[in-house]
């Protein structure tokens, strides 16, 4: 199944889509890869969607990536005597460790490390930032303020302390134990919640133990100031603008976006853009006009992939809202506009010689009558350098590890291809030809370009490019050895 756009389609699965009938209408509708959101669901539910998955990939033949999404801490007020209360603008408000019910003056916060990181000055948001709190005092088991937007507090609404750095570890014991569960079920990508250091993402990545790549979430401002840190020890992004949107000015939301996006491809790391952006197809068959203009921005971006939420989980359309995003990649990625952007943001500096390799062959490509790039990758690491290019022909990764293949479908433009081990080049050429061919990329008549690492298996050892026909008996006989 070849997909007509590049960019790639994240679909969350939920009560909405919990069947393998459902599963295979949103892969047949575009999705790539699958999120299984771990605040949601036990054990027997997620391993139960992760076999479904895996039996839409045999029956399809098509290689897909499957995302385990952590919950991470959660922070919450305690319970009101009253289920809830208002809070108006200019009155005093305490949040302390006493855990009784609370009313419109107190209530109970019991995450003693809040108060060890606030100070007067700070700001807590609560109900995703709807009311605010000044902090005016802190002790080592409360904090005072005044409420500066005031409104409806009641059980249990989450708390965001978005300018310090809490003394919390990415992972509570939940995460812990759902962590060890996916690892041994086997996804491909584990995405990392309140992500605040690059500690946070090497802890996870000790415990993973190399069982899956790991993508972070920059979902906190303090994530944003050490976003190259956090970068260099991840496999991935995901820009979670939900929860920047709330810990931040949302008019910083969109160039915060749009500095990771460019920064992720130039680390040749895949990056998702997640968190409302079909919304309104939870309730509708339709989206709103500044969706898909959202949606289109992302793309225009040069993003790898985009991400539904509750749009696919739980929503009443989750087909359509997935077809709705393929429509829209594909109309914007026909626009001349995009290739125009997508090539004026592309990195010039090459400083290794797989970088010139797929330079080369994206430059060759662009500039010849080629129809694919064909990069052997058993890593993944040729893909995923081809893939930041943004060539405008096809890319092709090959490779005889089906987990490389998997984690490659969340990575921009490329077509992933299960092929067996090969010890010689030529082989390899070979192959790339045969999949060209059998996917519909070219035919016996036209070329392609292929570069790989001598000696194969080795990461990061792209050193080769040829341009090769698509028939076999002319490869033969120019390289009959």
């Amino acid at each position: 199944m070849r997909r007509l756009r590049n960019v790639k389609i994240v679909a969350t699965l939920g009560p909405a889509s919990d069947d393998y009938e459902t599963i295979l209408a949103l892969f047949r509708a575009g999705a790539d890869v699958f999120r299984l959101n771990m605040s949601h669901g036990e054990h027997g539910e997620i391993r139960e969607r992760h076999a479904m998955i895996r039996k839409v990939e045999k029956e399809t033949g098509r290689p897909i990536g499957i995302l385990a999404d952590l919950q991470g801490p959660k922070l919450r007020v305690g319970e009101f005597r009253n289920g809830s209360e208002m809070l108006e603008e200019g009155q005093g408000f305490r949040l302390d460790l006493d855990d009784t019910e609370g009313d419109a003056t107190r209530v109970n916060l019991p995450h003693p490390e809040i108060f060890a990181a606030l100070k007067p000055g700070s700001v807590l948001l609560i109900n995703d930032g709807k009311i605010r709190i000044e902090i005016t005092k802190v002790g080592p088991d409360f904090a005072e303020g005044t409420v500066v937007a005031g409104g409806e507090i009641s059980n249990r609404k989450g708390v965001n302390v978005p300018d310090v750095v809490l003394p919390l570890a990415a992972l509570s014991d939940k995460d812990r134990r759902d962590l060890e569960f996916v690892c041994q079920l086997g996804v491909d990508w584990l995405a990392l919640s309140f992500v605040q250091r690059p500690e946070d993402v090497l802890e996870a990545r000790e415990l993973v133990a190399g069982r899956c790549a790991i993508l972070a979430k920059i979902e906190k401002p303090a994530a944003v100031l050490s976003f190259e840190k956090i970068l260099a020890v991840s496999d991935g992004i995901m820009v979670a603008r939900g929860d920047l949107g709330v810990e931040l000015p949302v008019q910083n939301v969109p160039p915060i976006q749009k500095r990771l996006v460019r920064t992720c491809r130039a680390a040749a790391k895949p990056v998702i853009v997640a968190t409302q952006m079909l919304e309104s197809m939870i309730e509708s068959p339709m989206p709103t006009r500044a969706e898909v203009s959202d949606v289109a921005a992302a793309i225009y971006e040069g993003t790898d992939a985009v991400m539904l939420s509750a749009e696919s989980a739980a929503g009443r359309f989750p087909i359509q809202a997935v077809t709705t995003m393929n429509n829209v990649a594909i109309e914007v990625e026909n626009d001349p506009t995009y290739r125009e952007i997508i090539n004026a943001s592309r990195a010039g500096e090459k400083q290794t010689i797989a970088d010139a390799i797929v330079s080369a062959a994206r430059e060759i490509a662009e500039t010849t009558d080629i129809k694919a790039i064909c990069c052997y990758s058993e890593s993944g690491t040729t893909a995923l350098l081809t893939a930041r290019e943004r060539p405008h022909v096809p890319i092709l990764a090959l490779t005889s590890r089906r987990g490389t293949a998997r984690r490659l479908a969340l990575s921009w433009g490329l077509h992933c291809v299960m092929t067996g081990e090969v010890e010689r080049f030529k082989m390899a050429v070979v192959n790339a030809a045969r999949a060209a061919r059998e996917d519909g990329f070219a035919d016996k008549t036209e070329q392609i370009v292929v570069t790989a690492g001598i000696p194969f298996n080795q990461p990061g050892s792209t050193n080769i490019l040829r341009v090769a026909p698509c028939d076999e008996r002319l490869i033969f006989s120019r390289d009959p050895e």
